[in-house]
């Protein structure tokens, strides 16, 4: 399957639930907010922030791992990977930015410095950058190995430590912007569950991570279906043990908040997004995901510009319905709308781009040893 298309239907899925979560959740009227259509829209929700960072780190091993495979030396596969967690970094920090000046009249100041997606996005990409520098190896089966353990441990340490950061353990001696990197903190006296800190929104880099890593072992390649297979079984194996401790006695933490901080919830949605990975993956192989055109595919292609654009036009003053004004068939024409405007633009920048690569002049190829793995 060309580009890994199982991937990019992931991420283009994570944009069609971003999509309706952000239309009702702007759109509707506050009187139609306890109907059972706005409630699954906003279970929905759930899904897209650990989808985009899940996969994030699935992707950021491919790349390191065919990186190490052409014998690329560690310090120039760390800096290629550092170097683009800091521009994603960056250009979370220009979407803010933005955001400020075209809402100037009625957002305040302090959104400048919030920690939302695509900041959290960069950060994960750093340092999984510099776990996969402090994992290289003499050889590359060696490196993968010592990547996967390091990619897990720390992945479950970050869970384990996430409650504690967030209560008995806040680094309250900081100033609040950085404070907020670490437990979401921003201007509020606690830790709020709708920003994107470092704990524990970063534990799903460095789970896909070590399963994107999982990808080159041996066994995946000799038999990719079943290696996918065990990846859904392993998800529903984790989903049940986090509902047996859940429902243990028990309890490890002062402040039991399950569905913010707990290890067990972060181990139940790790579960999710394990069988949405087969299920996405048997989809593309044996599903129609890639006979034709795929809108989802092409979404997944663009995810970062799409989720960018729609932002303004759902919550920004270019929205294209009255916030907090319409009904369910109003804000759904106005779904479909976003839907079908985002996949123009995503047409629009895939065409955009091949006619700009085939207008470079060709370069002969030259030859050069690789450096070695170091």
């Amino acid at each position: 399957m060309k580009r890994l298309a199982y991937i990019d239907w992931m991420r283009g899925l994570a944009c069609l639930l971003m999509f309706q979560t952000h239309c009702y959740d702007a759109w509707l009227r506050p009187d139609l907010r306890e109907t059972k259509l706005y409630k699954w829209s906003q279970l929905g929700g759930t899904l897209p922030a650990p989808l985009f960072i899940f996969l994030a780190g699935l992707s950021f091993a491919l790349v390191t791992e065919r990186l190490r495979e052409k014998g690329i030396a560690r310090n120039t596969v760390a800096a290629q990977t550092i170097r683009r967690g800091a521009e994603i970094f960056g250009l979370g920090m220009v979407f803010r930015i933005q955001e400020y000046a075209l809402g100037y009249r009625w957002v305040p100041w302090t959104d400048l410095l919030r920690v939302d997606i695509l900041n959290i996005l960069g950060i994960s990409m750093m340092l999984m950058g510099v776990l996969c520098w402090l994992t290289a190896a003499a050889t590359v089966d060696a490196a993968r190995f010592r990547s996967i353990i390091a990619a897990f441990a720390t992945a479950a340490v970050i869970a384990c430590l996430t409650p504690a950061v967030w209560t008995t353990w806040r680094p309250q001696f900081l100033p609040w912007p950085l404070e907020s990197y670490l437990n979401g903190v921003h201007t509020f006296n606690q830790p709020q569950p709708w920003l994107f800190p470092i704990f524990p929104w970063t534990a799903f880099a460095f789970a896909g991570l070590g399963v994107g890593f999982l990808i080159f072992t041996e066994f995946a390649r000799r038999s990719e279906a079943r290696f996918f297979a065990c990846v859904g079984l392993a998800g529903i194996f984790a989903i049940a043990v986090s509902i047996l401790l859940e429902l243990s006695p028990v309890r490890l933490y002062g402040v039991h908040d399950y569905w913010h901080s707990h290890p067990n919830f972060l181990l139940a949605r790790s579960g999710v997004l394990a069988i949405l990975l087969f299920l996405v993956y048997a989809w593309c192989r044996w599903g129609f995901a890639l006979k034709g055109f795929s809108p989802v595919i092409q979404l997944g292609t663009t995810s970062l510009l799409v989720y960018w654009v729609h932002i303004e036009f759902v919550y920004g003053r270019f929205s294209i319905l009255p916030k907090r004004q319409s009904s369910i068939p109003m804000a759904t024409l106005g779904l479909c709308g976003i839907f079908l405007a985002m996949l123009a633009l995503s047409l629009f920048r895939t065409r955009f781009k091949k006619s700009a690569v085939r207008a470079l002049p060709e370069e002969p190829h030259r030859a050069s040893a690789p450096a070695a793995v170091t």
